[in-house]
């Protein structure tokens, strides 16, 4: 027969099929038929139970949107839950498991039901405490003045002028350093040579 309309039941969360659906026939005869043959089938190892629903029995809005695609949801249940958690989460969710577990215990207490069960306190769930550092802070003593945040007391403000002060002094001298060896040929002066008589020849 020819299907006019289907419908499938999705979970909004995980996006799986809910196990059930309804299939719109254009003749109410060829339903019947395909409802009768198809009821107790095996079918991928599980039952099929079909019905016959006659027409003055549909809801009006039962095909709605059932032209529309089906988008699968971004973040499902299934994943949201089954993921692997890090060690501050699991520390949080202990913590939250065993607060209500206290808070049950108190309500049973309250209404005169005694009551013992082991909970999750027997199973030991382990909560790691985060540990602090605790980081002494070191004043900055420098004399840079180039420093972000420079320690402005009188005894740094004494030392950063006599810095400056003797910074100058370095300044204004000047000093010259040659290696020996120039200092040497600087030092020693070419030796005198001897003049040589010129041999005067009698004129006669």
């Amino acid at each position: 027969g020819t299907v006019t309309r289907l419908r499938l039941s999705r979970s909004k969360k995980t996006g799986g099929s809910k196990g059930y659906g309804f299939i719109e026939f254009e003749s109410d005869d060829v339903a019947k038929i395909v409802a009768d043959t198809m009821n107790n089938y095996l079918f991928c190892e599980r039952l099929l139970k079909c019905q016959f629903i006659p027409p003055e029995r549909v809801h009006k809005d039962l095909f709605k949107d059932c032209g529309r695609k089906f988008r699968k949801p971004s973040q499902p249940a299934v994943g949201r839950y089954n993921k692997i958690r890090s060690a501050s989460e699991k520390a949080r969710m202990a913590k939250r498991l065993l607060r209500k577990e206290r808070l049950l215990r108190k309500r049973l207490a309250e209404k005169g039901l005694d009551y013992d069960f082991p909970g999750f306190a027997a199973q030991k769930l382990h909560i790691k405490k985060k540990k602090v550092k605790k980081s002494k802070l070191k004043l900055d003593l420098s004399l840079n003045s180039q420093d972000p945040t420079p320690v402005c007391t009188p005894t740094v403000l004494e030392r950063r002028k006599a810095h400056e002060a003797d910074d100058d002094t370095e300044d204004k001298e000047i000093t010259v350093r040659l290696p020996p060896s120039s200092v040497e040929n600087a030092v020693q002066r070419p030796k005198k040579q001897k003049r040589k008589k010129a041999d005067l020849k009698k004129q006669k």
